[in-house]
C-alpha cells in the first residue's frame, strides 16, 4: 500500500453502514492497482476516500430498481453504489476492454451479486429492457450526456447524474436536450451536506 493513502474517514461508517468492510476493500484495491492499470492518477490517493468513494457512496439512498452506469471506468460511481445497496441491481457499461476486465475482477473478487458489466458505448447498448434510473459520473457536459443517458431509461424512470458546482449552468445549457428528451423535474440535488467535507451535487430528471 503507498504511503500518500488516505486513511479511512469516521464518515465512511456512515455511509456504507454494514457494507463497510466491502467499501474498504474496493478502495484498498483501487489504491493498489488503480494507478498501475490507468484507473486512477497519483494525486488521487491522499483523497480517495474522500474525493471519490464517499463521494460517490452518499448518492446510494436515491436509487431503486435496476440502475444503469453510464461509463463506469474504476467503478465510480457504480461499484461504490453497487455495495452500498446490494438490494438494487446493477448495470455496468464501459467501451474499454482494460476498464472491464478491472470491473469484472472487482465483481468476483468482492462478491457482488448485484452487478453485469457491458462492455459497450451508452449509444449501442440494447434496449429490449430498459432501465428505471442511469447515473453517470465525470463523463461529458449535460447537454452531451443527456443523449446518451435518456434513451435507455423506461419512461417514468429517472437520470441521476453526479455533476459539479456548475450543475445549474449545465442543466441552462442543456435546455434544448432537456426539451428533445422530454426530460421532466429537473432539479439540483446537494447531499452530504453536514456528513462530507465535500457535497456531492447531483442532476436529478424524470424521463417521458
Amino acid at each position: 500500500m503507498t504511503p500518500e493513502y488516505e486513511a479511512e474517514p469516521a464518515q465512511a461508517a456512515l455511509v456504507f453502514g454494514d457494507q463497510l468492510a466491502v467499501a474498504r476493500q474496493f478502495t484498498a484495491n483501487l489504491a493498489q492497482y488503480g494507478e498501475e492499470l490507468g484507473l486512477i492518477g497519483p494525486l488521487e490517493l491522499p483523497r480517495l476516500w474522500s474525493r471519490h468513494i464517499l463521494n460517490c457512496g452518499i448518492v446510494a439512498p436515491l436509487l431503486n430498481g435496476r440502475v444503469g452506469d453510464v461509463g463506469s471506468g474504476a467503478g465510480l460511481p457504480g461499484l461504490v453504489l453497487a455495495i452500498a445497496r446490494p438490494d438494487v441491481e446493477f448495470v455496468l457499461i464501459e467501451p474499454m476492454e482494460r476498464r472491464t476486465a478491472w470491473l469484472n475482477d472487482q465483481v468476483a473478487a468482492l462478491d457482488l451479486k448485484n452487478v453485469t458489466v457491458v462492455r459497450d458505448r451508452a449509444e449501442d447498448v440494447r434496449r429490449d429492457v430498459l432501465l428505471d434510473q442511469v447515473t453517470a459520473r465525470a463523463v461529458s457536459a449535460l447537454k452531451k450526456l443527456i443523449p446518451m443517458t435518456a434513451p435507455l431509461v423506461r419512461p417514468g424512470g429517472e437520470l441521476v447524474l453526479m455533476k459539479g458546482a456548475g450543475a445549474a449552468a449545465e442543466i441552462d445549457a442543456a435546455a434544448k436536450q432537456i426539451r428533445a428528451f422530454k426530460l421532466h423535474n429537473v432539479e439540483v440535488l446537494t447531499l452530504g451536506e453536514g456528513i462530507l467535507d465535500e457535497v456531492t451535487r447531483v442532476v436529478r430528471a424524470t424521463v417521458e
